[in-house]
């Protein structure tokens, strides 16, 4: 995008980190988990809540509400120039089932604390600034994350969203009428001159570089792989091992090769296997099957393939030999992200202007500005979070990481809206 600025922000522009800090720990009450942090899982009654007192704290600030039929919430202010396309400030309220307090929900109210800040200052921008809630960022309760924001950027059609189902046989279809928040504006129906994310890390290296402000420069790509390997049950103690045909030891195998290919394609790559399951998963039983996952992420295309088809070849090769039928599925996929360098440079450069410490930084994990940078200009700021614990109840950030990159949201949002004077 073209760097269309018209007035440069001063550094003594900023919000309220008192009042940014109060909804935070506001909000942090609606779906409280069971020790200290959240349990506000998508389209539940407790998300239902965290959307009404989110939506009444808009209204406060003078600000209107749109409800497309994902249940995505697009909180306006208004510019001086309505026919502009706007700039969005989004993240997501939805948790895990034992999340933090600030994963996701620190991009939202620091969103809604720019636009009280920008009505403190009497501030008037050219572009309408508008603050969204995406539905089921997280993906715990229904697979896959990062679901309404794909809706609306056309990776997933509205039927597939409508008809994932939950552990209790629930679909997201019916729970998003069920609690009152499916709109009816269509999915992806509006502009956006351009978006920014405000998230905590999420990991580690902010804090151990002692650093307040991540400048996210790229996503990571990744494949999401579950393997079936099929070997025959059979008992410890009377089968011979050179006549045994166990699942369990090609796991084993290729549990160390997702190791092993990881480690031969760094730097900046990761792998790991998740989720895994042995079946009958009796102690005097040979396992017959195996079904796990594995998690590939690089912010490099080529590494990303590599990877993949790398483990590919070496797990049949283990399944050959050890005799066991293989099965792999693709569960998920997305190929690496490049964030708008100029939006990156606002960043960059209010954090500069702040007298903020920054370094950039490459995200490792999903967010929806992933899926929205397929279809508009998008940046993200990070926040560190202490030990960079994430999806956590002990996840922590402080009142002043969470302020400063606040007021670098802050900064790059005005740049990009182009106050008025």
């Amino acid at each position: 995008m073209e760097d269309d600025s018209a007035v440069m922000t001063a550094p003594n522009m900023t919000v309220d980190g008192d009042r940014l800090w109060s909804s935070l720990e506001q909000m942090a009450k609606v779906g409280p988990g069971i020790a200290g942090g959240c349990n506000r899982q998508t389209l539940t009654d407790a998300d239902a809540e965290g959307r009404t007192l989110f939506a009444g704290w808009c209204r406060d600030a003078g600000m209107s509400m749109t409800l497309d039929r994902m249940g995505n919430m697009f909180m306006r202010h208004e510019g001086t120039q309505p026919d502009l396309d706007p700039i969005y400030i989004g993240s997501h309220l939805d948790t895990q089932p034992t999340g933090g307090k600030y994963d996701g929900v620190l991009g939202v109210l620091a969103g809604l604390e720019v636009v009280r800040a920008i009505r403190d200052m009497g501030l008037r921008t050219r572009r309408p600034i508008v603050v969204v809630n995406w539905t089921n960022e997280e993906g715990t309760r229904f697979a896959p994350s990062m679901l309404a924001s794909g809706v609306f950027t056309g990776m997933h059609s509205e039927e597939y969203a409508n008809s994932r189902v939950d552990a209790e046989g629930k679909t997201f279809g019916d729970e998003l009428d069920r609690i009152g928040w499916r709109g009816d504006e269509a999915p992806g129906d509006r502009r956006i001159h351009a978006m920014f994310e405000y998230h905590i890390e999420q990991g580690p290296i902010l804090e151990a570089e002692n650093k307040q402000i991540g400048v996210v420069t790229h996503g990571q790509g990744l494949w999401w792989l579950e393997v079936t390997l099929t070997g025959k049950d059979a008992h410890t103690g009377s089968t011979p091992m050179s006549m045994r045909v166990n699942a369990g030891l090609g796991m084993a195998r290729i549990t160390e090769a997702v190791h092993r290919i990881a480690m031969a394609h760094q730097p900046d790559a990761v792998g790991a296997v998740g989720q895994a399951n042995l079946y009958p998963n009796s102690r005097n039983v040979i396992p017959g099957k195996a079904v796990f996952t594995i998690d590939f992420r690089t912010p490099d295309a080529a590494k990303l393939a590599s990877m993949r088809s790398q483990l590919e070849v070496e797990a049949a090769e283990i399944a050959k030999e050890l005799g066991l039928g293989l099965q792999i599925e693709v569960t998920g996929h997305y190929e690496p992200v490049t964030f708008d360098p100029t939006l990156v440079g606002k960043v960059r450069d209010a954090a500069d202007r702040l007298g903020l410490s920054h370094m950039d930084i490459v995200s490792g994990a999903g967010h929806d500005a992933c899926w929205i940078s397929k279809v508009a200009p998008t940046a993200m700021i990070f926040c560190p979070c202490v030990d960079g614990l994430s999806h956590n109840e002990a996840e922590e950030i402080s009142p002043e990481w969470a302020k400063a990159g606040c007021d670098v949201l802050l900064h790059a949002v005005l740049d990009a809206a182009e106050i008025v004077t």
